[in-house]
């Protein structure tokens, strides 16, 4: 099933309706990099807010895509990570080191288009 990508000004937004294989993942990645450059977006956002599990490979491919886009010139933010979902991924040791979150869409928006600062700098 793919993931469907909107544009919004400068940005792209990729909204998870539903749990993805690991082939839905990889698409996803695929298609927001491509879209990325074809659109010449400044940021991507990225709403797991449906996702109850994210397992490792769903957090290594969402790292890649970040730094995939951001070797494109442009910046990732996840969005929507439930309560239970972040529990989960420290108590696996899972992380997304690197990669800005915020806790929904507006926060998203409002952390890209005022210009993401370093990860780990509290804006994430």
């Amino acid at each position: 099933m793919r993931v469907p990508i909107l544009k919004q000004r400068d940005y792209l937004i990729a909204s998870i309706q539903s749990a993805l294989s690991d082939e839905d993942l990889l698409q996803l990645r695929d298609d927001l990099v491509e879209q990325t450059g074809r659109y010449r977006s400044r940021g991507a956002i990225v709403d797991v807010t449906v996702l109850d599990v994210i397992d490792s490979f769903a957090v290594r491919t969402l790292r890649a895509v970040a730094h995939m886009i951001s070797l494109r010139g442009a910046e990732t933010v996840i969005v929507g990570i439930q309560p239970e979902v972040a529990f989960a991924m420290v108590q696996l040791g899972l992380n997304l080191e690197g990669v800005h979150t915020a806790l929904d869409l507006e926060e998203g928006l409002a952390l890209l288009s005022r210009g993401t600062e370093e990860p780990g700098d509290g804006a994430s």
